[in-house]
């Protein structure tokens, strides 16, 4: 079994899912690749990985090269990573905005950061799918990398096997057990959407409906600090939303186009006096790259402590569905996860072929998305706003038609809360020009 990371150089995921895989008896027996175009990042995740397999007594082999052509021959699975452009780019991706007052808090899925970001990636992309169809055309794409639905929506339509993978839902399953008190691994849900913009359907334990025990904190000022934006959401569309309120007042018209509601946000956040929502920035512009610059040097500095044997590297399995999935496949061992996939019918009352994030079923034969049938109509206007944008920025890329970018801008739900059109076309205009060494796709 050869297991392919694209973007090796992304520690972090590649430290957790190598985890993973080690955990697993039966995924012995197999071939880590790793590949980045950064030399120095690859030599790091080398030598932290040739660790963790020794440190295991894993019989696993580790491979590194930063030719992808050669990593992709024969793969049997493709985790992509990539982050391109790094994080002076993705600064560039908030700050420009920022000039036109779009406050983006991350800027790497929706707005006009994401949607640059998505362009970035696209143009990576195309080759990276091109080798895939010549080197390993069977294999499962595991694709990691932001804007999810973006990227995954373009790899679906080239006809390889893919599925988009997040941990939001693991992750908000968890924050909602804690908030109905009840153990997380007794909890069942039903959740589907869109990527960052899912939608807990069906939360119980037992049998018992657990809503009407989350509903209790709409009166408890302390959740209301910690989740000032899901809490709204749910109080004014009836549905817990997956992704985190730093992050998800981005997808929204409602919670960011003002500094005073910016102010405010940042505000609630803090005075719930809890690190919970750090990696955010407590919902500031830029809080999450400003966190990364902050954070990336001490994660370096953890890891070169681990392949020196400083620092102990424990094998407790994360909640990524990477390393779950390639068990299933490979056993047959019955998993169900939350993939974004092609929406074949899947989420009635959303566009055909946009990517959904929905449950899905893994064994040999490999991902199996579940019909969903119709969320309740406002959640699918809500997903359907983000929709538009993500069919503009792939259809813009793959005919090379610039002005579809001006207008998946233009829907941006937050971008258009903010801004006229002419302030639009002139923030694209910058944006351009800020990403010119990338795109061009569009010269």
């Amino acid at each position: 079994m050869r297991v392919v990371f694209i973007g090796a150089g992304s520690v972090v995921f590649t430290r957790n899912l190598t985890r993973d895989i080690l955990t697993f008896p039966e995924l012995q027996d197999s071939e880590i690749v790793l590949m980045d175009v950064d030399a120095d990042r690859l030599s790091r995740a080398e030598k932290l990985v040739s660790r963790m397999a020794e440190t295991a007594t894993s019989a696993v082999r580790v491979t590194a090269t930063t030719d992808r052509r050669q990593a992709l021959e024969g793969a049997d699975y493709v985790v992509v990573t990539i982050q391109v452009g790094g994080n002076d780019q993705w600064e560039a991706d908030i700050r420009i905005p920022e000039h036109y007052g779009v406050a983006q808090c991350v800027g790497d899925t929706i707005g006009p950061g994401g949607i640059f970001r998505g362009l970035r990636h696209l143009a990576v992309f195309d080759g990276l799918i091109k080798d895939m169809a010549d080197l390993c055309p069977t294999a499962l794409v595991l694709q990691y990398s932001n804007p999810m639905a973006i990227l995954t929506w373009r790899t679906a339509l080239s006809g390889l096997r893919v599925v988009g993978l997040c941990h939001s839902v693991q992750g908000t399953a968890r924050l909602l057990a804690g908030y109905c008190d009840v153990p997380s691994e007794e909890l069942t849900y039903w959740v589907a959407g869109i990527n960052h913009q899912a939608w807990f359907l069906t939360l119980e334990h037992r049998g018992q409906d657990l809503y009407p025990r989350l509903r209790s904190h709409l009166d408890n000022p302390k959740s209301l600090a910690l989740e000032p934006v899901r809490f709204e959401l749910m109080r004014r569309f009836g549905y817990f939303v997956t992704e985190s309120s730093g992050h998800a007042s981005e997808y929204l018209p409602y919670f960011r186009k003002r500094p005073d509601l910016v102010a405010s946000l940042v505000e609630t956040f803090e005075s719930a006096g809890s690190d919970y929502s750090a990696w955010f920035g407590y919902g500031q512009t830029g809080g999450c790259v400003t966190s990364m610059r902050l954070t990336e040097s001490a994660y370096e500095h953890e890891v070169d402590r681990q392949v020196a044997g400083m620092e102990p590297i424990v094998f407790r399995r994360s909640d990524e569905y990477g390393a779950r999935i390639i068990h299933a496949a490979e056993t047959g061992t019955a998993l169900r996860i939350n993939g974004n996939v092609p929406n074949d019918e899947l989420i009635t009352n959303l566009p055909a072929g946009a990517c959904v994030e929905v449950p899905c079923l893994v064994d040999r034969g490999g991902v199996h998305p579940c019909v969903v049938g119709a969320l309740p109509p406002q959640l699918a206007s809500l997903n359907r706003s983000n929709i538009a944008v993500q069919e503009l920025v792939v259809k813009g890329h793959l005919e090379r038609d610039r002005e579809a970018i001006y207008q998946a801008m233009a829907l941006d739900p937050l971008t258009a809360a903010v801004c006229s059109l002419d302030e639009i076309w002139r923030l694209t205009d910058d944006m351009f020009k800020a990403n010119k060494s990338w795109l061009t796709q569009f010269a």
